[in-house]
């Protein structure tokens, strides 16, 4: 099967039509305030109106409340939902009923001890997306899309039940190494494929998933 890619923060028209015709299997739109990738409601639907339907619109949110989750997807189709703050196992369950849709729960690793958050998710997430968990010193970190990886190795031969995407520092020049050592099969780049915070760049978005494709 091929290596599914996820491209998250699109917020432009041109880098959405360039993740579509890339092939990407996955558009990642953001709805947190805090970040330089955050797209307004409003303009999320008209993007997502670009993406056909064999390619799934992923929500990144970041321990949202109900009022903001049903005020976006009274607005957007999403088919999924990525949580990416320190919602508890409970809280997830409970979006799952208000919303009926899937969630990839985010998990911040640095360390080996940090795959041991797993277990608490198994059971409610649809899918784990693995990020480099961003060092306490390190100024204006964002919850995701930092630039940062983490130590690949730490996933190969890793046997889970839950599918999981790997995500930190991920760039069109190491994403077939990263791959190849985790044994990932599907992928999430965000601050890879920019030429600044926010700012997508076309080709670096058709670079990464050429790579991809060459694993």
């Amino acid at each position: 099967m091929p290596a599914k890619v996820k491209i998250c923060g699109l917020d432009r028209e041109e880098a959405v039509d360039a993740t579509v015709e890339a092939g990407a299997a996955m558009a990642g739109f953001v709805f947190y305030e805090s970040s330089p990738r955050n797209v307004l409601i409003e303009d999320a639907a008209k993007l997502i109106r670009r993406v056909p339907d064999f390619v799934e619109t992923i929500g990144l949110f970041v321990d949202p409340d109900n009022t903001l989750v049903t005020r976006v997807l009274d607005q957007i189709d999403l088919d999924v939902l990525q949580l990416h703050g320190d919602e508890s196992p409970a809280r997830i369950e409970e979006l799952k009923t208000v919303t009926g849709l899937p969630v990839i729960k985010v998990l911040k690793i640095a360390k080996a001890d940090d795959l041991e958050d797993t277990e608490a998710y198994e059971c409610v997430a649809d899918r784990f997306l693995f990020d480099a968990r961003a060092p306490r010193d390190l100024e204006n970190a964002l919850p995701g899309g930092n630039a940062l990886s983490f130590d690949w190795r730490l996933l190969a031969e890793r046997d889970w039940d839950t599918p999981w995407i790997l995500a930190g520092g991920l760039t069109p020049e190491n994403v077939a190494e990263a791959m190849r050592i985790s044994g990932a099969n599907a992928v999430d780049v965000s601050s890879g494929v920019e030429d600044r915070l926010g700012v997508k760049n076309v080709g670096k978005i058709t670079a990464f998933i050429d790579a991809v494709a060459s694993v």
